[in-house]
């Protein structure tokens, strides 16, 4: 009875908010009201003027990044990433690292020395060492080279983070993007 009592009281409470707002609105932008500030269309077109500019501003943003890096020479932050990937040997690290490269997924990869490695395994804790791997390519790029990887890689489910590159070299930026070709 009491969560009923509950429910309505809120419901009523909602609805006298609801009316106050109404109210509020109708005072504000009454048709006699507003003929004597702004036109009625000219709400309207404010109105769509303000949504469309939410709606572009991601848009409009990417493109003027874009233009400013062509003309200056610039990088854009994120246009880069690094991708992690763990192997469980030198060999297999070897293997994907090629593979990688021979598909043209990468600038380069980096074969790093050994790591020692805890983590959760089907409720358990593993204990194994495992050789990393970081590529450089295209953040566009990111979504076949993990799918490529997930399809030659030896683990069930490998270890594939990316990180975007914020600032670096812009000569590096610029070796990266001209290695990798955009598909």
């Amino acid at each position: 009875m009491w969560v009923e009592t509950h429910v309505t009281s809120r419901s009523v409470s909602a609805a006298c908010t609801c009316f106050f707002i109404m109210d509020w609105f109708y005072q504000r932008f009454h048709k006699d009201s507003l003929s004597l500030t702004i036109p009625r269309p000219g709400c309207v077109l404010i109105f769509l003027a303000m949504l469309l500019s939410l709606v572009v501003y991601p848009v409009l943003k990417t493109v003027s990044l874009q233009l400013h890096s062509a003309f200056t020479g610039s990088y854009v932050s994120g246009f880069n990433s690094v991708a992690l990937i763990s192997c469980p040997n030198e060999q297999v690290a070897k293997d994907i690292a090629r593979a990688v490269m021979e598909k043209r997924l990468a600038a380069g990869v980096n074969i790093l020395p050994k790591s020692y490695s805890m983590y959760y395994w089907k409720g358990e804790i593993e204990e194994a060492t495992e050789i990393p791997l970081l590529i450089k390519t295209r953040t566009s790029n990111i979504p076949k080279l993990s799918e490529y990887v997930r399809s030659i890689h030896p683990f069930e489910v490998p270890e594939i983070i990316s990180f975007p590159i914020d600032q670096g070299n812009p000569l590096f930026m610029k070796w990266i993007e001209e290695a990798v070709p955009d598909e």
